[in-house]
């Protein structure tokens, strides 16, 4: 529905602006309450973008809603500045500036150490404020006499004083922000935070710079911070320094989870929730100084009624009622469904239809010959362990390549060496004529070299083509880019190179399907395609058959040999029988060593290899 209608929300936004003067009042809103809720509501939208969409909790919002503010109201009071609406800018730049350098410092870590960070800087940012920089913030005083914006048109003049005139200018300023929030998540930037959220492990290893793209949205949460802010100084006629205090930005946070995270929507109606009540306990009940022992226990009830918060429980009775949940084919027979509903021998013709326009960028390649990966020396410690000892291996342009051995033999530290996910203690590793020793997963990615994991790594909060998107993206778009404005609709080729993946792993008629919702086998499908989907040059598969179903083995082994065409592949499994049927050469580990390489035949009839890894069980 929204790609048929793009400016729904928009326009449902605008409305519900234009008549809330009408309405509210009839429910016991107060004009000073409504300007309020439209403050913190625009504040809560650059914190849902860091938050709710990107996954990162700061507790820190308050330095930056401060600093816009008091840049602002310093400017208008103290500087003499003329101009409302430009010296709102002006904090918000100010805010984003410092919100820049606070990221660079608070995302070294991630976790509970990132949100520990973010608190230390707000108390920080809030002696700074009472002490050395009183003079110019007023310190405990805060700073008065900041003016109502006004406009001379010249046919007319404008003043925006308080109450319900003021309103229309917080109005026009929130619903501003709405906008350029909702093109920033319906952008290739808010997908790729999505991603983020869901699983950044995953997001980097198929070539996408988190670090850059958690940095931009502490950022702009950081502008949405200062403008906000700067609107509270001009709301209320006063820049209070309680807009440093830990209290502010804990009152977002709790407002964004009544409301609902990762709606932008959810801190307006959060803030609306909160004001109202707050109001309402003190006024009407005259509960004085307990109303926050209320408040607090409403808050707790409805986040454990309303786990996804108000929204989250709105639209779930909406589809409730409208019978409009989403049932799901059961696991076991949706593992059965073939590609886009055809049959099989159609599915396969798809798929080879498919492998073949996503080789295409491969054609060069797959003509050279010669090493495209050459490993000397390769070594790994973890302390007094030796997980790989001095391992030489090359694979050409073109090869299939297995990998065997014990439970312990290192083959898994090997491929995390591989593909840069950990650091050798010593040795080189030379792919397609660059020394890629010591670099990163994502660098490494956007040369060619993906892996699939061995325990699936997906983004389970998104459907199978948002996954396959997000992989893409990777590719089309390089590591970073700030396309915060542009539709995801609109990269190009982005379409065809999805619906290629989807056909590639057999999973076109789940295109839609979140990923929880999928069966093991289908899980397994994907985590190919999403090593897959960014066309490598050179693909890992870390034990890509591992618990599935027979009949899945022989689908998946299928699919791998279709993807193979023109591509380099290095394969564990601890399946034999079709690790050789997929592979031209093997290499079998031991103890963190290369005990031997050769021919599938060479392998099964050897004595060393029957002797410590086959224990003579496989007979050549």
């Amino acid at each position: 529905m929204l790609k048929q209608r793009p400016f729904l929300i928009e326009t449902l936004t605008a409305v519900g602006l234009l008549v809330a003067p009408f309405i509210l009042p009839h429910l016991g809103f107060a004009p000073n309450t409504v300007n309020r809720i439209l403050v913190w509501g625009l504040f809560g939208i650059g914190f849902d973008i860091l938050f709710g969409f990107t996954g990162l909790l700061s507790f820190g919002q308050s330095a930056l809603y401060g600093t816009g503010g008091f840049v602002a109201a310093y400017l208008l009071t103290q500087a003499g500045f003329p101009h409302v609406v430009t010296a709102l800018f002006i904090g918000m730049i100010a805010s984003a500036v410092v919100g820049y350098l606070v990221g660079l410092i608070a995302l070294r870590r991630t976790g509970i150490y990132f949100a520990m960070i973010t608190v230390a800087i707000a108390e920080v940012f809030f002696f700074v404020e009472f002490n050395p920089l009183a003079d110019w913030t007023g310190g405990e005083n805060g700073l008065p006499g900041v003016p109502s914006p006004s406009f001379d048109l010249g046919f007319a003049q404008f003043h925006f004083s308080s109450g319900w005139p003021l309103y229309g200018f917080l109005a026009f300023w929130y619903f501003i922000g709405i906008v350029i929030g909702l093109r920033i998540i319906r952008s290739p930037v808010g997908a790729v935070l999505r991603a983020i959220r869901d699983n950044p492990l995953r997001a980097s290893a198929v070539g996408h710079n988190i670090h850059g793209y958690k940095l931009t949205a502490f950022v702009v949460a950081a502008a949405y911070a200062g403008f906000a802010g700067g609107l509270l100084g001009v709301m209320q006629a006063f820049m209070p320094p309680d807009a440093f205090m830990f209290d502010t930005s804990a009152q977002l946070i709790m407002q964004t989870a009544i409301g609902g995270a990762g709606t932008l929507f959810g801190p307006l109606l959060g803030a609306a929730v909160w004001l109202f009540l707050q109001d309402f306990l003190q006024s009407a009940l005259g509960l004085g100084a307990a109303w926050k022992l209320v408040l607090g226990l409403i808050f707790v009830l409805l986040v454990c009624f309303f786990r996804r918060g108000l929204i989250g429980g709105i639209v779930d009775l909406f589809n409730y009622v409208t019978g409009r949940n989403v049932h799901h084919e059961p696991a076991e027979e949706a593992a059965a469904i073939p590609a886009a509903g055809k049959s099989g021998a159609d599915a396969e013709i798809a798929r080879e239809v498919a492998a073949a326009h996503m080789s295409a960028s491969l054609s060069a390649a797959s003509h050279q010959s010669g090493p495209i990966l050459e490993a000397r020396g390769l070594t790994k410690r973890y302390g007094g362990l030796l997980a790989n000892s001095d391992i030489d291996f090359t694979v050409n342009h073109g090869e299939r390549r297995g990998i065997i051995g014990p439970n312990g033999a290192g083959k898994s530290t090997f491929f995390k060496m591989l593909t840069c996910e950990v650091p050798p203690t010593s040795g080189t590793i030379v792919f397609e004529g660059n020394d890629i020793t010591g670099m990163n997963v994502t660098d490494v990615c956007q040369l060619g070299l993906t892996k699939s994991y061995q325990v699936n790594q997906l983004f389970t909060r998104l459907t199978v083509r948002e996954n396959l998107i997000i992989a893409v993206l990777a590719e089309l778009r390089g590591k970073f880019r700030l396309d915060l404005f542009s539709s995801i609709d609109s990269v190009p080729g982005l379409s065809e190179r999805v619906a290629d993946a989807l056909t590639m792993v057999n999973l076109t008629a789940r295109a839609d399907t979140p990923v929880s919702a999928l069966a093991y086998g289908e899980k397994r499908r994907l985590e190919i395609g999403l090593a897959l989907a960014n066309s490598p040059s050179l693909l890992l598969l870390d034990e890509p058959l591992a618990g599935m179903s027979p009949q899945e083995r022989v689908e998946t082994v299928k699919l791998l040999k279709s993807i193979s065409q023109g591509r380099t592949m290095i394969i564990i499994d601890h399946d034999m029988d079709s690790l050789f049927e997929l592979v031209e050469k093997v290499t079998v580990l031991q103890e963190g060593r290369v005990l031997v390489e050769g021919t599938p035949e060479e392998i099964k009839g050897n004595p060393v290899v029957q002797e410590a890894y086959l224990g003579g069980v496989i007979e050549a």
